[in-house]
């Protein structure tokens, strides 16, 4: 799989007058590749996309958000190890990227870097994809399952893998679901149970054995309001806003103190107030109701986001992260959504999975850049600032050049913090981030009728 930085230089995003803007709403994390789902319906893809998993018609990587294309009034999205999903507002359900197994429910086992639809699905309220099967709850309460099947992950009582939805067994009432990248699947019915199917080889599901299942087993918990699968490690809470675990637990992932899997749930160690969990490869988040968020778990490439590199298992504050609305993960890296519509991520990066315009590991959340702007129409274009910047990549110095006498000059880093600001005068300038750390800068140009914008990458 071909993994590159794109140019800065083809990241142009001209604003124009009066620009507004569609904030996220969602987010989601696949292994290495991310979404969001803005508030105009549409959807933005990140990292990985060798499969085709960006959605965008082209299998290249991407450090910066991108738009999933044509899809339109979307209302959820989910990302799977190296496929993506997105529910719209007529209730079909279309999927991308890779197909080895059937995971798109197409009918086909050929991938496609563009939507194709779900086949023989409609009614759908709510989707979830593991490592290489996906998931989707019917209005009616019932499962429907496909992909990879070699664990039982589709619960429907064989190994068969397919290519089109079959409903899970014996399974009704049922409000949420999630997958497992271990090839295991979870469901939370309306009267609190939690139940499981597939892979158990950590005790993911939670009902005291190791042992894999055809079909929905129950998990020893009641009166559980909210599901979270990691990779072979669930997640649960409770109406007390208490968190629950159990699987595996190499890392520190169950949060209870312990590197011990377990295979009956135990407590979150000291959390309460929590109102959304999520869970990754080897770590964990919660989100409390005063907009802080809470990391455990693995912590190798950064994960936690908590300015170390040390694991833990205990829940430790992300202390960089306030008006946080909503929390996600992918394999090694995690996601959070602000309440101004912003997304901020850290850990792993190596397929740009950050979306911070580099592919730099991280161990503090940094924001995700050029996402889900969108703008009112044209009004005055031959006034808008013609700009080019050069040498870009740069290791320090660069040039700008092009109509932007008199336009002003903005220069903020990966964080959105502003770091210069200036006048421009005649038709060439120089900057200088000669002192400033390499990664990814914003260069914002501001004249009387026009907003351009271009990223500027120092290495």
């Amino acid at each position: 799989m071909k993994h590159h930085l794109v140019p800065a230089a083809l990241l142009l995003i001209a604003h124009l007058l009066q620009p507004t803007s569609a904030p996220a709403q969602a987010i989601t994390g696949g292994e290495t590749h991310a979404l969001a789902l803005c508030s105009d319906g549409t959807a933005r893809a990140w990292g990985t996309g060798g499969s085709g998993e960006l959605g965008n018609g082209s299998n290249t990587d991407s450090t910066f958000p991108v738009q999933v294309s044509p899809l339109t009034g979307i209302t959820a999205i989910v990302g799977g190890e190296f496929h993506s999903h997105a529910l719209k507002n007529d209730s079909t359900l279309w999927s991308w990227g890779y197909n080895s197994e059937g995971q798109l429910g197409d009918g086909t086992n050929t991938d496609s870097n563009v939507p194709v639809l779900v086949s023989s699905l409609t009614g759908i309220t709510a989707i979830a994809s593991g490592d290489l099967h996906s998931l989707a709850l019917k209005g009616d309460g019932t499962i429907w399952a496909w992909g990879f099947n070699d664990w039982g992950q589709l619960g429907n009582g064989n190994y068969t893998d397919s290519n089109v939805p079959a409903q899970v067994s014996s399974l009704t009432g049922i409000k949420a679901i999630e997958g497992g990248g271990a090839s295991y699947s979870i469901a939370l019915k309306n009267d609190g149970t939690v139940w499981s199917w597939g892979y158990n080889y950590a005790g993911q599901f939670g009902n005291g054995t190791n042992t894999p299942s055809l079909v929905p087993v129950q998990a020893s918990i009641a009166g559980v309001t909210a599901i979270a699968a990691g990779y072979a490690h669930t997640l649960a809470l409770k109406p007390d806003s208490t968190v629950w675990a159990w699987g595996l637990n190499l890392f520190g992932q169950l949060g209870n103190g312990t590197y011990t899997d377990i295979n009956v749930p135990v407590q979150v160690s000291g959390l309460t107030a929590v109102t959304a969990i999520a869970g990754g490869g080897g770590h964990s988040l919660a989100l409390k109701n005063d907009g802080t968020v809470w990391t455990w778990g693995r912590n190798i490439q950064g994960e936690l986001g908590i300015g170390t590199n040390t694991e833990s298992n205990v829940p430790v504050q992300v202390s960089s992260l306030t008006g946080i609305i909503a929390v996600a993960s992918g394999g090694q890296y995690s996601l959070a959504l602000k309440n101004d519509g912003t997304v901020w991520a850290s850990g792993s990066n190596l397929f740009g999975q950050l979306g911070d315009g580099t592919n730099t590991d991280t161990n503090v959340f940094v924001q995700v850049i050029g996402l889900c702007s969108i703008s009112t129409g044209l009004a005055r274009i031959a006034d808008a600032p013609s700009v080019e910047v050069f040498p870009n990549p740069t290791t320090g110095r660069s040039t700008i050049q092009g109509t932007i006498a008199g336009a002003q000059l903005e220069i903020q880093d990966a964080l959105g913090q502003e770091i210069q600001r200036s006048q421009l005068r005649g038709s060439s300038s120089e900057i200088d981030l000669s002192d400033r750390p390499n990664g990814m800068y914003v260069m914002t140009v501001r004249t009387r009728d026009a907003i351009l914008t271009r990223r500027l990458i120092k290495q």
